[in-house]
């Protein structure tokens, strides 16, 4: 399942968040995957898509995060999939 986690930055604090990463890594347990991720030109968000299996490893991983971010995640299936499913009921 893929999994697009919004992040905001605890008092808008993306330098504590960049040198945790720097400094420990993405501390993802194994099982949760990174695909790829956008960060707002302000530095106040960033958009993660995450893949995994079992939705207890997001918690997990933002469990070591979570003093710093606050973390929303949503469910999401690519456009092509989406439109499969749709397009019977079109």
């Amino acid at each position: 399942m893929l999994y697009m986690v919004i992040e905001r930055f605890k008092n808008r604090d993306a330098k504590a968040v960049y040198r945790r990463f720097r400094e420990k890594g993405r501390l993802a347990p194994d099982g949760l995957a990174y695909v790829q991720s956008w960060v707002e030109t302000n530095f106040d968000r960033c958009f993660q898509l995450m893949e995994c299996g079992d939705v207890h490893l997001l918690e997990q991983w933002a469990g070591h995060w979570r003093d710093l971010v606050d973390f929303e995640f949503i469910p999401v299936r690519g456009s092509k999939e989406a439109a499969e499913i749709i397009t019977p009921e079109l």
